[in-house]
């Protein structure tokens, strides 16, 4: 008897805390130095390295937690973190319906793009010969009933996943950047080039663009940093290759999470260094602060504006199709939504574009039956400002991203802190107010942006 109690004495300590199996993690390793198979094989002492990113250095890796302060002390090693959660879920999905007739949009009234009841653009360029990258959940399997093909950069289209927990690896799985179930993608897409409803054209901030979707979230619209980082790398990789003519290239990442990731912030280093252009949403976490990377200084990060006339007056179907946003209109007939992420010390807020009730191809499901919803997020923000800063490199292909930074920031239509009543659909209205930390330098338009543009 003794002597089976002292062996299940033992087992029960063996299956406690103190001899608990080690919790394996992936992270991002960035090195000083490049990558050789030499530090490699003596990383691979502390875990499994998975990917190499060449470009800037660094590699991904699952480790047992417990080494990660080892890594870190290597001489070699820059910076190491675990793998940043990242998202590009909208807020709010609502069912469009009504679009009889339909040309231009609210939002691209707003921001002169176009002119509701004209089929006339505002602005001189349509984003001709830049290329934007939307680093995305991709495109669903119908997107050709949305978009124009030739506007597809299909050649280039990419898809990467993996990455997060104990993973380490960043895949490249085929052609799955065209078989997206989540639409987020397609909807950020769709405010780009604009989008087809039937035989009805609807106008895009840059229509005649050419996008190259890059998958980096999953089909459930989230993801992690080591994979927008290969994302990231990827397009500058390829704007350093010449394989896309010396064209401008704009990123557009309507996606974040709370910390930066030290690859991810090289990658955009690199990108940036290469002469691309990167734009990104400030994130829908209202006053508990930015999202990464929208909040990293260098990126052009967007917060969700609204227009207090979309619904109003209240009960005379005032859909997108019908609403004429004044040529007048300054900044006081917009506001900042609740969601829309408030700048906190050490982070950058630099303009605010529409991102309430924004209406876009988005489907609930895989089948082949076309839908439009309108969304709600910095997610639909962000395009808005990469879709101008299209336009502003088609004006001038030299432009590096700290001057596109400043022109738009220079541009925008100051905001001050405040209050409005917004109307909603039917006959509900709700008030929202926003402080001086939620505008950034103001609510920009393509037509401001251009004029400033040499």
């Amino acid at each position: 008897m003794k002597l089976r109690f002292a062996f299940a004495a033992l087992v029960a300590v063996l299956a406690g805390s103190t001899f608990a199996a080690p919790r394996n993690i992936g992270i991002n390793v960035l090195l000083n130095t490049d990558v050789t198979d030499a530090l490699v094989a003596d990383l691979s002492q502390y875990g499994r390295v998975g990917n190499r990113l060449l470009s800037i250095d660094a590699v991904t890796m699952s480790i047992a937690e417990s080494q990660l302060d080892a890594i870190r002390a290597l001489p070699y090693v820059a910076a190491a973190n675990p793998d940043a959660e990242r998202q590009g879920a909208p807020v709010d999905t609502v069912g469009a319906s009504d679009f009889a007739n339909g040309v231009n949009t609210w939002d691209n009234d707003a921001i002169n793009v176009t002119q509701i009841g004209t089929p006339t653009r505002q602005v001189p360029f349509d984003g001709s010969g830049v290329y934007v990258a939307v680093l995305d959940t991709g495109l669903l399997d119908n997107w050709r009933r949305y978009f124009p093909q030739e506007r597809i950069a299909t050649q280039f289209a990419k898809a990467f996943g993996g990455g997060g927990g104990f993973n380490g690896v960043v895949s490249e799985p085929t052609n799955k950047w065209e078989h997206d179930q989540n639409s987020h993608g397609t909807h950020v897409t769709s405010t780009v080039l604009g989008y087809a409803l039937g035989a009805t054209p609807i106008n895009g901030v840059a229509p005649r663009a050419n996008v190259i979707p890059v998958k980096v979230l999953n089909q459930n619209g989230s993801g992690w940093s080591s994979v927008v980082a290969r994302g990231i790398e990827y397009i500058a990789d390829l704007k350093n290759s010449g394989a896309l003519g010396g064209a401008p290239v704009v990123i557009n990442m309507s996606l974040g999470g709370s910390v930066l990731d030290a690859v991810e912030k090289a990658a955009i280093d690199y990108a940036v260094a290469s002469g691309v252009i990167i734009v990104a949403s400030a994130g829908n976490r209202g006053a508990a602060g930015m999202g990464f990377p929208g909040a990293y200084a260098p990126v052009i990060s967007v917060a969700a504006a609204g227009w207090i006339g979309q619904w109003a007056p209240a009960g005379n179907n005032s859909w997108w199709n019908n609403r004429d946003v004044p040529e007048s209109a300054g900044a006081e007939q917009f506001y900042i939504a609740t969601f829309s992420s408030r700048q906190l010390a050490g982070q950058d807020l630099d303009v605010s574009a529409p991102g309430a009730w924004v209406v876009g191809p988005y489907q609930l499901n895989s089948s082949n039956q076309i839908s439009y919803f309108f969304l709600s997020g910095t997610s639909m923000s962000s395009p808005h400002v990469a879709g101008i800063a299209a336009l502003m490199m088609q004006k001038n292909p030299s432009l590096a991203q700290g001057m596109v930074e400043t022109l738009l920031e220079g541009a925008a239509k100051p905001m001050a802190a405040g209050c409005a009543i917004v109307g909603l659909p039917g006959t509900a209205t709700t008030q929202v107010c926003w402080g001086v930390d939620a505008v950034g330098h103001g609510f920009i338009t393509a037509d401001a942006a251009l004029a400033v543009t040499p």
